[in-house]
């Protein structure tokens, strides 16, 4: 018997189950499609209860399958139970799998259930000492609750749990613990199928137990049972009787293991991080649940030990020029936020690993300048988060010039899609070492954690640099990603101007027709305080004021989301639905402009974040504000465009994008005849396509029509299937497949490509573009359905917007150059999507739209042509083309 006595005994299925409904399934999900949210809620409920209750001994139990020796007694036993939702297949596995990394025992045994294994663990301990705490969300389990077991119930979700010791029972339920399974066989349970007393409810069946003491005692004194709630008890006695023998949990099964084999063995943290990051958790969780848990040696242990490292203490006026010409990695703490940024430490080392740190604070002008001297030259730098970098020395007035490595993005070329590219994680991931970073704040007096990360920096860049050309993506490391950090920055620190008023003005108008629109609503309804963001609400009043047609089924009623209340007007026009769906439509947009108003600096312009690690496809994402997600086609977007207007001293915006570069992407790698035909002759490619596939002449393709095929052209680069473009199109899924199938017979190439990009995809694990950044999709292997046909349209998706990605970030890189071989003033100042924002200085429209145009258009050589369109106004939205 070992010194701590705790045994913590988890009932699996039951708390999956618990995380998974606690957690929206659409925000946890890898980006091959395997959902994790049952995993994710699971490993932070353990985390918590782990911290908190520190148990020597743990085991989590599993059912196996439906079938058990209660189902071979009551074939109706769970029968009535629904299969698991699509989003929690493959959810148990890999939770076993963690749970195993994490030196946690798993149970699971064929033909009986996650309570019997529990229950005899929880029996077998009591004559051992042991003070056992089971989590479950099932009530049967408080059969076993006793002086030294307790009952771990969740209330809400995952995290709220209430303790049912002997005496808590008997305060919920006016019942002992033993008197419990008694009660649940008369009271009849929905959930497990088992029958009911018509007649008898929990108030009748409590005050039976109470008044007899068991039910035996009641079965044999049924006569005595008076009225209509006697008859039915005689009535169903056998069914009583059954119910009681299903609800009592086993407790001596043989178990390959007792208690004192559940010690909590030592995690391997090289594999829970190894785990962590495929599944695509943040540092967060992982650094929670192994703080929990015991570890494979001490931290300072799996901690690299920079035993080569030396520290000097020369000043940097002297250590840096001693070392000019030389590759030097640099680590840097400050805030790298655009246009307002600064550093407050540094830490340099050089290749032979000797290292010098110091606080911003403490230079002395000599030093600063040295700094600044460095800075500013071509000698090569290895960062981590160059561009936040380019910022913080920015806010002290010094240039960074010189990049040759970010660790950050060369992580992220390594394996798209994690969640986090910070140092410390890398450093786990790809050296499979811990590294403390320094706080921001920090002293350097007697702290070594600074150097330790300059020299983490210098370490990945070696190692990554090898494993970047192990898989032929060196040259979009080096030419593409690291040059366009840099014109990144620049794009932040300008930003763009904007006319609050115009802003203000907007948001007024929006509040107006938000108020407008929730007034109209609640007339229809007959409720002034109707709250139309409120789920519940809603439901009463469309499914039962209105009575329109269901939408799916969820946890709590039926659906209100986006998707389903648009699909539901498709189909039955109603004017409450319109009012609600303007309602949210106007609530996006005055939620927008508060966001853009708020992010206005005071320089009166906007100073966006693009993030160059967060979109696993290769596309940059835009932050604080996202200036993304500003509807282009809409009267209301397009009125929050024109808020963005050109600065002072410049001329005019000047816009300039590609048209139609996926599908041009799509015709290049599919090699098909009649797409490539359409793009040499210069046709309107949807034309062309709807008369092919309609079989009507190009003149006599309808709007409609064009529409349709639209539609479905991007969609195949979605994985859009028959059913999917029926709904888009609001037309039956059998005639979206006739459109589909004529088009695939019209053009060939299209429909081989698409079936072979996922087929080779299976084979290698990752898609690649045409540049060679990769996808990895695991999941294609995958038995869950769910998750493979998520992986599988990743997988058509990746190469195609991956590549389109790729390109525009060549023009970038092209048009920076030959704005700087050209000597204009003009600058670059958004990339939103597949469209470049310039604000032109006066005199050079002209020749800016010029080099625009050529440099975008070269950025690749296809089998079709690129198009480039570009256009000028005042303002982004008169920029329009």
């Amino acid at each position: 018997m070992t010194e701590n006595n705790r045994l913590l005994l988890i009932d699996g299925h039951s708390m999956a189950f618990r995380a998974f409904y606690a957690l929206p399934a659409e925000n946890f999900s890898t980006t091959g499609g395997q959902h994790t949210n049952a995993v994710y809620g699971f490993l932070s409920m353990l985390a918590n209860i782990l911290a908190e209750e520190q148990p020597g001994h743990v085991a989590v139990a599993f059912d196996v399958g439906r079938k058990t020796f209660r189902t071979e007694m009551f074939p109706e036993y769970k029968a009535q139970r629904e299969a698991s939702p699509p989003e929690f297949k493959g959810q148990v596995d890999i939770l076993q799998e963690v749970l195993e990394t994490l030196g946690i025992q798993t149970l699971s045994m064929e033909n009986y259930e996650a309570d019997d294994i529990l229950a005899t663990l929880a029996t077998a301990a009591e004559p051992l000492g042991y003070e056992t705490l089971i989590i479950t969300g099932d009530r049967d389990y408080l059969q076993l609750v006793n002086e030294n077991v307790t009952v771990l119930y969740p209330m809400r979700g995952v995290s709220n749990l209430h303790r049912f010791t002997p005496e808590a029972v008997e305060e919920k339920y006016g019942l002992t613990p033993q008197q419990y399974p008694d009660f649940a066989a008369l009271r009849g349970d929905p959930s497990d199928n088992l029958p009911n007393i018509p007649g008898v409810g929990e108030k009748t069946a409590t005050k039976w137990i109470q008044q007899y003491g068991t039910l035996e005692n009641l079965l044999d004194h049924a006569d005595e049972i008076r009225g209509k709630a006697g008859d039915n008890l005689r009535e169903r006695l056998d069914q009583v009787r059954l119910n009681r023998k299903l609800t009592h949990m086993l407790t001596d099964m043989e178990l390959p293991v007792g208690p004192d084999q559940l010690t909590l063995r030592p995690a391997d943290v090289a594999a829970v991080a190894a785990r962590f990051d495929d599944l695509q958790f943040g540092a967060n969780l992982r650094e929670r649940v192994l703080a929990a848990v015991p570890t494979e040696g001490t931290v300072e242990e799996t901690t690299r030990e920079l035993v080569d490292v030396t520290v000097d203490t020369a000043p940097l006026a002297e250590w840096l020029p001693a070392r000019a010409g030389q590759g030097l990695a640099m680590y840097v703490v400050g805030d790298g936020s655009p246009n307002q940024g600064d550093v407050s430490a540094v830490a340099i080392i050089d290749t032979e690993r000797h290292a010098v740190s110091a606080e911003m604070a403490d230079l002395s002008p000599a030093d600063e300048k040295a700094l600044a001297t460095w800075l500013a030259s071509e000698d090569p730098k290895y960062l981590h988060e160059s561009k936040a970098a380019f910022h913080m020395f920015a806010g002290r007035g010094m240039a960074l010039e010189g990049v040759v490595h970010d660790t950050a993005i060369a992580a992220y070329l390594l394996r798209p899609g994690q969640r986090t590219y910070e140092l410390k994680d890398i450093y786990q991931r790809h050296l499979q070492r811990q590294l403390t970073e320094p706080e921001d704040q920090l002293s350097l007096l007697g702290d070594t954690s600074l150097v330790d990360s300059a020299a983490a920096v210098l370490e990945l860049a070696e190692e990554l640099t090898g494993q970047l050309q192990d898989i032929s993506a060196y040259e979009l490391y080096r030419d593409l990603e690291i040059p366009l950090a840099r014109i990144l920055a620049r794009m932040e620190a300008t930003g763009i101007a904007v006319d609050v008023e115009t802003l203000e003005e907007q948001l007024a108008t929006f509040i107006d027709q938000v108020k407008e629109e929730e007034a109209a609503a609640r007339e229809l309804a007959g409720d002034p305080d109707l709250n139309l963001s409120s789920p519940k609400q809603l439901q009463v009043v469309l499914f039962e004021t209105f009575g329109m047609p269901k939408t799916k089924k969820t946890k709590t009623g039926y659906s209100t989301a986006a998707s389903e209340i648009e699909g539901l007007a498709a189909k039955n026009p109603h004017p409450f639905l319109d009012h609600l769906l303007a309602h949210r439509e106007f609530q996006k947009m005055k939620t927008t402009l508060e966001g853009l108003i708020k992010t206005v600096q005071p320089d009166g312009r906007i100073h966006t974040t693009f993030n160059q690690t967060v979109a696993s496809t290769g596309r940059l994402s835009s932050t604080e504000p996202n200036l993304q997600n500003i509807p282009v086609r809409t009267p209301a977007g397009r009125k929050i465009r024109s808020a963005f207007v050109v600065g002072e001293g410049y001329e005019c915006l000047l816009t300039a994008d590609y048209s139609q570069i996926e599908m041009r992407v799509m015709a290049h790698l599919s090699q098909d005849p009649g797409l490539i035909d359409a793009y040499q002759q210069g046709e309107d490619l949807h034309n062309y396509v709807g008369s092919r596939v309609f079989e009507v002449p190009i003149d006599q393709v309808t709007p409609e029509l064009r529409r349709r095929v639209k539609a479905m052209s991007y969609g195949l680069v979605y994985g859009l299937s028959a059913f999917g473009l029926g709904q888009q199109l609001s037309i039956p899924a059998g005639e979206a497949k006739g459109i589909m199938d004529s088009y695939f017979e019209r053009f060939g190439g299209v429909k081989r490509y698409l079936a072979e990009v996922v087929e080779q995809a299976r084979k290698d694990g990752y898609t690649s573009t045409l540049f060679g950044r990769r996808r990895y999709l695991p999941e294609l292997n995958s038995d869950n359905r769910v998750a493979r046909e998520n992986a599988e349209r990743a997988a058509l998706n990746a190469p195609i917007q991956g590549t389109a990605a790729d390109i525009i970030k060549v023009a970038m890189i092209r048009v920076d150059r030959a704005f700087a071989e050209a000597g204009v003033t003009s600058r670059v100042l958004l990339q939103v999507h597949d469209e470049l924002v310039v604000e032109v200085a006066p005199g050079e429209l002209d020749e800016v739209r010029a080099i625009l145009e050529r440099e975008m258009d070269s950025a690749i050589t296809l089998r079709v042509p690129l198009e480039v369109s570009a256009g000028a106004g005042a303002n982004w939205d008169e920029a329009a083309h």
